[in-house]
């Protein structure tokens, strides 16, 4: 049975209703998910960005210091370590700026090396197999010495090139400067992978 307005216009069945009240459901229903969508799209890429930029910094290695384990343009991910330790590769501040090089010593050790580039941390000779070349390279430092407290004792893998703690330009580096560890390369493409 359909019933008449004064107007001539048909009133909706009780079926009628409960479908446009469908029809009008599933709208709302589209529209709460694309906003929660957006709202947990926006929130995830947030927090994502929040973790690279405290937890996981990302850096661009500029010039040739690190040869031949790293390449001008390399693109690294960092993090940063509760312990630092030798031979790893780290990222940190010196001279207010911000530098790429390998930890060969920690506080207390004692650092010598030879005419010929050899390294002795506390009497042992370093393998170094990230080395292409040894070289005493830029060094006003007087060995045998001695890393002071708090502090790291780093070096370039680029030997001859490489301005670090054996120069009083850059000196020991202080570990509350290291900005984190290099645990990836994500560019190039060819060279993306987990670093040792």
């Amino acid at each position: 049975m359909i019933f008449q307005t004064q107007r001539g216009q048909a009133i909706p069945t009780l079926l009628q209703v409960k479908e446009e009240r469908k029809k009008l459901d599933r709208r709302a229903d589209r529209r709460h998910g694309f906003w929660a969508f957006l709202f947990s799209f926006l929130l995830t890429l947030v927090g994502g960005v929040m973790i690279m930029l405290l937890f996981l910094p990302v850096l661009e290695v500029s010039g040739s210091s690190m040869e031949p384990t790293l390449q001008d343009g390399d693109i690294l991910v960092l993090y940063k370590p509760h312990v630092i330790r030798t031979g790893e590769m780290c990222g940190m501040y010196a001279r207010d700026r911000l530098i790429l090089k390998r930890v060969i010593a920690l506080q207390g050790d004692v650092v010598d090396m030879d005419d010929a580039g050899n390294v002795f941390v506390n009497g042992v000779a370093l393998q170094e197999p990230y080395i292409s070349q040894k070289a005493m390279g830029t060094c006003d430092l007087s060995f045998p010495f001695t890393v002071p407290e708090n502090s790291i004792f780093v070096m370039g893998d680029h030997r001859e090139t490489s301005i670090d703690s054996r120069c009083s330009l850059i000196g020991c580096i202080k570990t509350d400067q290291v900005m984190g560890q290099v645990v990836a390369r994500i560019w190039p493409p060819k060279s993306i992978g987990w670093m040792e």
